[in-house]
């Protein structure tokens, strides 16, 4: 049955409306009387904000996972999300993903079936229907802004495993906030050498070589295939904060 969240609403059948939240906040055409309704959708961005604090501020240490819905059960990238959630609940951390189905359902799964914290941070879509089964901690959030600020505010790093559109902004977000000194110490690892070889090589080749950025931006993402390294660095960064 198709089905839409709207933070903590669900909506079915006839009662599905035909945009999001964000859409209507950052659309400005239109009649005006958005300057009269504008004013009170801050509070409701303030409930957000107090709501994730709230559900998430006993969380202790975390790791992001990111990567596509759209990776499928049999896929090995999905096996190899499932091993980064065990693994990271081994090394003392709970998992956090946006809470969908493919990749971040796998690292719920690991997550959850090891016994740890299993994060899931959803957000109104037109096109998806809530979390999956395998988070245990759940939120669903209206607006795109807050429920970034929760992944970065609640985790040490980030592991990117295969994605599309959202997962490369999520990737980039991350690179940029530590770019400007937003958040320090925060290591980025993209799982999947073949996958991600020709961003790395654009970067390197057309970007850094241009001038456009710095090696030190190049150095803050790691490039492997093994999930043990990928751990470890975020077990490194962990270290450096005790």
């Amino acid at each position: 049955m198709k089905a839409k969240f709207k933070g903590p609403v669900i909506q079915r059948r006839s009662q599905i409306d035909g945009s999001t939240t964000d859409q209507r906040l950052l659309d400005s055409r239109g009649p005006t009387d958005w300057v009269h309704t504008d004013p009170w959708r801050v509070l409701r961005i303030q409930a957000e904000f107090v709501e994730g604090f709230g559900a998430l501020a006993e969380l202790g240490a975390a790791i992001a996972v990111f990567g596509s819905a759209r990776t499928p059960v049999d896929d090995p990238f999905y096996a190899q999300a499932m091993e980064v959630g065990r693994k990271l609940v081994g090394a003392g951390f709970a998992v956090i993903t946006g809470g969908g189905p493919g990749a971040m359902e796998a690292a719920n799964r690991g997550a959850s079936e090891a016994g740890g914290a299993s994060v899931g941070l959803g957000v109104e879509l037109p096109f998806e229907t809530g979390l999956n089964e395998w988070v245990d901690v759940g939120i669903n959030f209206r607006y795109f802004f807050v429920r970034k600020t929760m992944f970065v505010k609640y985790s040490q790093g980030f592991i990117v495993l295969p994605g599309g559109i959202g997962t490369l902004d999520e990737m980039f977000e991350a690179v940029t906030l530590a770019q400007t000194q937003k958040v320090t110490e925060f290591p980025v690892v993209l799982l999947g050498v073949d996958y991600w070889s020709g961003l790395f090589d654009w970067l390197r080749d057309t970007v850094l070589a241009s001038g456009r950025i710095g090696q030190s931006d190049l150095d803050r993402m790691t490039l492997t295939d093994d999930v043990d390294e990928a751990v470890a660095l975020m077990v490194a960064a962990r270290g450096r904060h005790a």
